[in-house]
């Protein structure tokens, strides 16, 4: 029970990372808001570990001003925010990307932290107390050819943390981010390319341990960065990657 009375929003919750960390947070006692822009998925995983499902565009202001409400109004507030949500473009040379999908990527990616910040920072600044966790990807520290843009976005996370970390650390706010590596997310198939025993053994073949994270290795990552435990740990990235970024 580490986040006992502990309340938590994580976006992007409904599947894969997210909704590894959302159960992990429940089992150690949270109240956890999983949010995310698929409403019945988010439901669905709420029931099943005792949550409460938020519908939330984390791309669009008005939505997460909207959810950001709902969890002052349904927990009370929040003491732990986890930006998980995010997408990534196809394996494309970065010259072919469209503006379009760059746009898209960026916005999720990137966008949703600092609206996210605005919504929820100042309530933890009042309180003197709080934790963000931001989930970045190896692809922020060891880019891969053709996710060109991708890659971008998470080293963008990484300083955007170190930078938050900086500066709100006098208000008591810690905010730290997790890098992990490629998981059995709903994600996999457009980092791969095409999912086929080939090109999943071709990548597997850079993990020096041999597998892909998993959400559970996920939860337990975050939950010590987001426990008491880490109170003296911010503005670090802490790499879930099984040796791929060595």
């Amino acid at each position: 029970m580490r986040l006992k009375g502990k309340r938590a929003i994580v976006t992007g919750a409904a599947s894969g990372f997210g909704a590894g960390i959302a159960q992990r947070f429940a089992e150690e006692g949270a109240t956890v808001m999983v949010a995310d822009i698929a409403a019945g998925p988010a439901e669905g995983i709420a029931r099943r570990i005792g949550a409460i499902a938020q519908a939330v565009d984390v791309a669009d202001r008005g939505s997460v001003e909207r959810m950001a409400g709902a969890a002052t109004e349904r927990m009370g507030g929040v003491d732990i925010l986890v930006n998980n949500a995010g997408i990534t473009h196809m394996p494309t040379a970065l010259e072919d990307v469209e503006e379009e999908e760059f746009d898209h990527v960026f916005a999720v990616n990137c966008k949703s932290v600092y609206l996210t910040a605005r919504a929820l920072v100042p309530a933890m600044k009042r309180a003197g107390a709080g934790v963000i966790l931001n989930v970045a990807s190896t692809a922020g520290l060891s880019p891969r050819p053709r996710l060109n843009w991708y890659n971008a976005s998470k080293g963008w996370m990484i300083t955007a943390t170190k930078a938050m970390a900086v500066e709100l650390a006098p208000a008591g706010i810690r905010v730290n981010a997790l890098a992990p590596v490629a998981g059995e997310t709903p994600l996999l198939r457009r980092f791969l390319g095409e999912d086929t025993p080939e090109t999943r053994a071709k990548f597997l073949s850079t993990i020096p341990m041999g597998r892909f994270s998993t959400p559970e290795d996920m939860g337990g990552a975050a939950l010590y960065l987001c426990s008491d435990d880490a109170s003296m740990v911010t503005g670090t990235v802490l790499e879930v990657d099984g040796g791929r970024c060595i």
